[in-house]
Formats: structure tokens, sequence, C-alpha cells
């Protein structure tokens, strides 16, 4: 590598954490202008590579060259000063300010008041954020909170606080994790002309379709190691698929024919409010056998989600009856509900799914920790949560460099969820509720999650699946049920829908 070819050049760079080697001797350069994917299966070592270049970490061995410069990233006020912006996997955005307060923090412009007192010229601000906004196609209204817009325009605004602040070499950890597909092919297209205008722009990601689509170079990267540096359009998304994960990949699912049992799920007439006391879900009927998956597909924000809530005991029905082999639960606790056969994988897996501050060990079993092995006579027992938590890493392959004791706050997203899927299928409930089970996965850990599911139907569990990818919908349900504005507006058995119809009735387009 000659110095003055890369924008960004990393040599030799190995990062260590307790038990594990995030990156093991990682060279590679990255050119101006290009967009540049890393590409590696949950763990593999892509978000913490590039958090040494935006001074999150600093690299144990290694150096970095910027602008064939060697430079010390030791925070990420550094990294902005060398023109380099991160957006996180995660927003670190605060929830109670504006849009105009998140985008200038820390660099806020000011102007004095009586022509005395330095204050705040949040004005200025607004107009520059507003006028940025327009040109690169990303509008937003600087004066709304955070929490009054929903997640593809918080992305906007990561996007737009990196541009604010003049940022040449775009970061982008897992861009697409959180969005839709139509959110997806908007972001896609922002980063197309942000690459027009001369930014270079490191991509994160592991789904094949996206680096297929947009980037011009990809690194695949494998438990820590550097596997391969090549041009995107010279290599089919198999052969991509088969080195990220170091085996022959299957990009279809096996399924048998179903074999349904007796109803297990019965809800009627259900209907949720939300805390503006809005209908978000009007009288929905319907039920799931044993040895069936009843999918919910359609668009986000349609009400999927507070049916697979109001079930699990998330949320309150305003009215409907919900029965699980014949006995009315509406009214039950959570835990109620799980003693009589509900597991629930939710969206938020960091909301509702783990608690970041207990250990892997002790998220695996928190929900049994009240009966043995976890405790006996009202005192927990380390053991049980270690012996249990140690089966299921081998089993789920969680990837997790202090096995049971691992933080779970140090996992990477992908593997929370593989700990989430793995503690509620090992509860061996009756009704296996999945929302989002392959968000934020790559290919390998989808390809297990997927045939998870499967595996769940042919032991004659009824599974709930509620998914945003329309792929995923038609390759695993038996049954579709389709809803559009709180409404089921149509149910009807797997092999009698085509994807465009129910693309159609995930529009509201009735008949």
């Amino acid at each position: 590598m000659s110095d003055g070819e890369y924008i960004v050049e990393m040599r030799n760079i190995t990062k260590r954490f307790p038990g594990i080697v995030a990156n093991d001797g990682i060279s590679l350069g990255i050119r101006g202008g290009e967009i540049f994917a890393f590409l590696g299966e949950n763990g593999a070592g892509k978000s913490t590579l590039m958090s040494m270049l935006f001074g999150m970490y600093e690299p144990d061995e290694g150096e970095i060259f910027i602008r064939g410069e060697k430079v010390t990233l030791s925070s990420s006020n550094a990294a902005a000063a060398l023109n380099i912006g991160m957006v996180h996997q995660h927003f670190k955005l605060i929830s109670n300010y504006t849009i105009a307060e998140n985008i200038v923090l820390g660099i806020e412009p000011l102007k004095k008041a009586a022509g005395l007192f330095p204050c705040v010229d949040i004005k200025t601000a607004e107009k520059k954020i507003r006028d940025l906004s327009k040109s690169y196609g990303l509008e937003v209204d600087p004066t709304l909170r955070i929490e009054q817009v929903n997640v593809s325009t918080q992305q906007r605004v990561e996007i737009l606080k990196m541009l604010y602040r003049e940022a040449e070499i775009l970061i982008f950890d897992e861009p697409t994790a959180v969005l839709t597909p139509q959110e997806i092919e908007f972001l896609l297209e922002i980063m197309g002309e942000l690459r027009k205008k001369g930014k270079t722009i490191i991509l994160i990601t592991h789904k094949l379709e996206e680096i297929k689509q947009i980037a011009d170079r990809c690194a695949i990267l494998r438990r820590g190691k550097l596997i391969k540096v090549l041009p995107v359009k010279d290599a089919s998304t198999q052969e991509l698929a088969n080195l990220m994960v170091g085996r022959e990949v299957s990009m279809s699912l096996e399924k048998t024919p179903s074999r349904f049992g007796d109803v297990v799920l019965e809800v009627e007439g259900l209907t949720v409010r939300n805390e503006d006391h809005f209908e978000v879900v009007k009288d929905v009927s319907f039920s799931i056998r044993g040895g069936e998956i009843f999918a919910i597909a359609g668009v986000s924000g349609n009400g999927q989600i507070e049916i697979a809530d109001a079930i699990a005991g998330l949320a309150k029905p305003h009215r409907g009856r919900i029965s699980l082999k014949g006995q009315d639960i509406a009214g039950d606790s959570i835990r109620a509900r799980t003693e009589a056969g509900i597991a629930y994988i939710p969206e938020d897996r960091q909301k509702y799914g783990v608690i970041l501050d207990f250990t892997l060990g002790e998220n695996l079993g928190i929900k049994k920790y009240y009966v043995p092995p976890f405790s006996e006579g009202g005192v927990l027992r380390p053991e049980g949560f270690r012996q249990f938590a140690e089966d299921l890493i081998v089993r789920y392959d969680i990837r997790s460099g202090e096995g049971a004791k691992t933080p779970t706050r140090s996992m990477s997203g992908g593997n929370q969820q593989k700990a989430i899927v793995a503690r509620e299928i090992a509860l061996d409930s009756d009704l296996l509720i999945f929302v989002q089970p392959t968000r934020g996965l790559d290919i390998g850990a989808i390809e297990n999650i997927q045939k998870q599911i499967l595996d769940e139907r042919d032991r004659g569990k009824a599974v709930l699946l509620i998914s945003l990818e329309l792929d995923e919908v038609m390759g695993l349900a038996d049954t579709i049920g389709v809803i559009f504005n709180g409404e089921l507006l149509k149910v009807s058995p797997a092999g009698e829908l085509s994807t465009e119809e129910v693309g159609k009735y995930m529009m509201g387009v009735k008949g």
C-alpha cells in the first residue's frame, strides 16, 4: 500500500477484550470517494474496528493513517477534528432535546444577548440545519423533539450531525437494522448522493443485498480476522455469504408439509388503544393451531407490535378475548402467561429482551430464576445459571468472550438476539411469539434462527411470526394475515397468496 493512495489506512490493527481478540492484525486501505463495506457475522469485529477509527477505542497494536498522516485517535473529538463522523447502530440522541439541539450539541453557535451575555443562537442553527437537510434530501423539522419523531427521522438526524460538523469520512454502523424496506431504499439513495458530493462512506453491515446494490469494495471479517478485500461487482451473493460464514450457506428454506393440531391461541375481537386513546388494533380475530406458523405481514406501525404485546401481556386490550388452550388469559400477569405456555421474542431486544447490566448467564435464566436449578429455598444458585447458560451458548453459537460471565452490554446486538431466542425456545412453551426475530442478524444467524422456528413448528408448537421482511413471511408462514391501519385485511393459507398480493394488502388495497 502506498501512503498517498488511501484516505484511510490501517496497518496490523489488533484489539483485545477479556477472553476475546476482537481484531487480529488487520491491514487495509480505503480510497477517497468510495463506498467501502465491512461484511461479517455478528461479533466478527466490524464495529470494534470502526470504533477505533472514530476514537472510541485505541488499538492495542498497529497504526492508523488518515490522508497519509499517522494519527492517534484518542477520542471522538479527535476523529471529528479529522472530519470523521459515525452513525452508531444504537443512536446517540437526547430524546427531550430538539433535532437542532442534538445536532449542534458541543459546538453550539453563540450570540450576545443584549450585546453582553453569550447565549446559544438556536434560530441561526435551525436555519442552517433546514438548508443543509434540504441540500442532501434529508428534510427534517429542526424544532421537533427527538421523542416526537420516528426511527428513520432519528437516523437522518444522526447523518445531519456528521454533515453539520463537515465530516468527509462517514461511518455507518448497521444503518438499516431498524428501518423498513422503503426506508432502506431511501437511505441507500442518500448514500449514493453523499458519494457524488465527494464523501467517503464506510458501511458496516451483514446484509448482502445492500452491499451488492451500493458498495464499491468489500472487506470480509470472520472472528476478528480479515479474510478478503474484493470488488463487489466481481462477487456473487452466494460467494460473499460463504466467505462471511466460512461454510456453504443455504440461501433457501427447506420446509416440510404442515401437520396441524388443536387450536392453541384464539384471539377474538381484539381492540388495543395507545396512550392517546387512539385505536391501533381494531377488532382483530384469528387463531393458531399447534404445528402452524401464523405470520402477520404489514408495513411498520400498523398495529402488529401491539397485537403481540397484548397477547404477551405488555399491552392492555381495550376489549376482546385472548384464549390460550381454551383458557382466557386477557387479565393474567406476564409471569402467569409465561407459566401458562407463552414465549416472547420482542422487537426491541435492549428494552424488553435483556437487562444490559446483567451477565449473559443471568439473562438466560431470568424467566425461571425462582425455580430449581436456578434457586432453592428462595436462594439463588449461581452454578445453576452457569450450567444452563453454558449449554445454550454452545447449542445456539452465542459468541461471548467470557461465557456465562460475559456482561450482556459488551455483546454485539446479534448475539444478544441469539441469547433471547435461545432462552425463549428453552422454555418449551406451547405458543412462541417471534417479533422481528432476524432483524440485525447476519445471514448465518438468520439461517439458524429460521431453522429453529421451523423446528418448533415441526415439534407441534404454535408460532406467531411478526416480520417486516416479506421474504421471511413468504418463506416461513403456513398462514398469512395482512394488517393495515390496525385491521386484518386478509387471512389466507400462505400457498394461496403471491408476494405481489401480500404487498398490495400491506398498502391497504382491499379485494
